[in-house]
């Protein structure tokens, strides 16, 4: 890969690093996001040369590990890549933390005070990257919003998996770290990918930004859960990358953030995976507002589960509700008003009020079939 320079005027013997950075980034940053972008600070204050193949070498990375810090942090909008025609990075932007993202509009008059950085405008310098070229030939100021933004660099949805061509397909596969994941992809999901699964892993990793780890841990998550299939995978890998995942560790956080008892009631609904905000609100208020021990609760799973294939937790939380308002403490409480609904219930139930009771009823299925054969 060709070399690029970081560079600006205002050279001085020290690295500034934003309190913005260590209050809103640091934290969720991985090691090698941490290291490279220092890094890039430290070149850009020394205006010194460096390349990919340098970064990875300084840090015992692959450049594929440093392309993927360098998409994180462009996709956090604290830099942005320029491109060649072969998409070898030939410049990089580090961005004022108080600029809008790339796709927001500047004001003319803010534009050249939103980026603090320089493009390189020519590739002819040392492959080594040991002597600066002289500055006129290198370097090119350039306003916050005056250049086109890259392909790569465009996120607006990074969460669509592009169509990606037969060629990218094949040099994915070629790698050696690729051929490294996909054998323990096939070993945990015991078959060989198809070009499509294949596809959907180099999503997670190129535009998702996945290290190797992470998605090794990705799909041993979903096995672990019984779900093997690849969209089930993807989605989960999704859910993280919004959330800012980006290592195993804070992976595993995500997944143990809800309590045994969480998982318990959604595996008594027949729900498998990791919980919803929206169904963790219904538990919640099961556990928390109703004050339901899980005896109750997984009674009124019992029933939801023997009712309906749709909408349990609506329906569950409804007969939940019915039990709260009739002061229910225990499940001989339950017991207590079934025997009292079946006691005063009507001979024929009132037309609209079929729901307004939540016990099972005992229907005579044959003769129910016989009615609607002869209607």
């Amino acid at each position: 890969m060709s070399c690029f320079t970081i560079y600006q005027d205002n050279h001085t013997d020290s690295t500034i690093i934003s309190n913005r950075f260590i209050d809103e980034y640091m934290q969720a940053a991985n090691d090698a996001q941490l290291k490279i972008y220092l890094y890039l600070l430290r070149m850009m204050s020394a205006s010194r040369a460096t390349s990919i193949s340098d970064i990875a070498d300084l840090f015992n990375y692959t450049e594929k590990d440093v392309m993927r810090a360098l998409k994180y942090w462009e996709k956090h909008h604290l830099l942005t890549l320029d491109l060649d025609e072969h998409k070898n990075v030939i410049g990089i932007h580090l961005r004022d933390f108080d600029a809008p993202a790339p796709e927001a509009s500047v004001p003319a008059a803010a534009q050249s005070a939103s980026l603090a950085s320089v493009v390189p405008i020519t590739s002819k310098f040392d492959a080594a990257c040991g002597e600066r070229p002289p500055e006129d030939r290198l370097m090119q100021t350039v306003p916050a919003d005056s250049r086109e933004e890259s392909p790569e660099s465009a996120v607006d949805n990074i969460y669509v998996k592009p169509n990606y061509t037969l060629d990218e397909l094949k040099a994915f596969k070629s790698d050696e770290a690729t051929a490294r994941l996909l054998f323990v992809a096939e070993q945990y999901l015991k078959k060989t990918l198809s070009a499509t699964e294949v596809k959907t892993i180099l999503f997670i990793s190129d535009r998702l930004g996945f290290s190797e780890d992470l998605i090794d841990y990705l799909i041993q998550y979903c096995v672990d859960r019984g779900k093997k299939e690849l969209r089930y995978i993807e989605k989960v890998a999704i859910s993280w990358a919004q959330q800012g995942v980006t290592t195993p560790r804070q992976a595993a956080k995500l997944a143990g953030k809800y309590d045994k008892a969480v998982y318990d009631i959604m595996k008594a609904l027949g729900k498998n995976g990791t919980p919803t905000k929206t169904e963790v609100a219904y538990i919640t208020r099961w556990t928390k507002e109703y004050g339901f021990t899980a005896d109750i609760i997984f009674t009124a799973c019992e029933r939801t589960v023997l009712a309906t294939d749709k909408h349990r937790f609506e329906y569950a939380d409804r007969i939940l509700a019915s039990w709260q308002k009739s002061g229910v403490h225990s499940v001989n409480d339950i017991r207590s008003l079934d025997e009292h609904y079946h006691r005063t219930k009507p001979s024929r139930p009132a037309a609209g009020n079929k729901f307004n009771q939540f016990t099972q009823n005992d229907y005579d299925f044959d003769a129910l079939e016989q009615e609607l054969i002869s209607n």
